[in-house]
């Protein structure tokens, strides 16, 4: 069994293809945030029905992040899918749980947002160009 990743071969519907793989992500991102603040609720996992949704939210989260990594490098995926979890869970847990909100997180969530569009933006000019190449008529060399 090889260990090397298939290809994703460019397509007409690659755009489309790419944007569904957006939506998983951020679908997936949700459950990553409630896997974060669950687990703050679990203390400790004492409690079963913190602990169950927890469980429920890492397991769910795994597997549309999953159906995201078909259409979106892992790299890119999995780097926007924690950033928004790291930033929905910080400013979530402001609301939930009375955690401080200083300028220096505003900040820092600000980069992360802005590395996220960025790495949103160049995954689809990356689809759009393989897209448009797989539609290029094949240059035939005189043999």
């Amino acid at each position: 069994m090889s260990a090397t990743p298939t290809s994703r071969a460019a397509s007409p519907s690659a755009p489309a293809s790419t944007s569904k793989g957006w939506a998983w992500l951020l679908f997936s991102s949700l459950f990553e945030i409630t896997f974060a603040l669950s687990t703050e609720a679990t203390d400790g996992f004492t409690r079963p029905g913190p602990s169950l949704l927890t469980a429920a939210a890492a397991a769910a989260g795994i597997y549309t992040l999953s159906q995201a990594l078909k259409t979106i490098d892992v790299g890119v995926g999995y780097t926007v899918w924690s950033g928004i979890g790291a930033v929905g869970t910080v400013v979530l847990g402001t609301v939930v749980y009375g955690e401080s909100l200083t300028v220096w997180k505003v900040l820092a969530f600000l980069l992360i947002i802005g590395g996220a569009l960025g790495l949103r933006i160049s995954d689809t000019l990356a689809a759009r160009k393989d897209a448009a190449a797989a539609d290029a008529p094949v240059a035939r060399s005189a043999a």
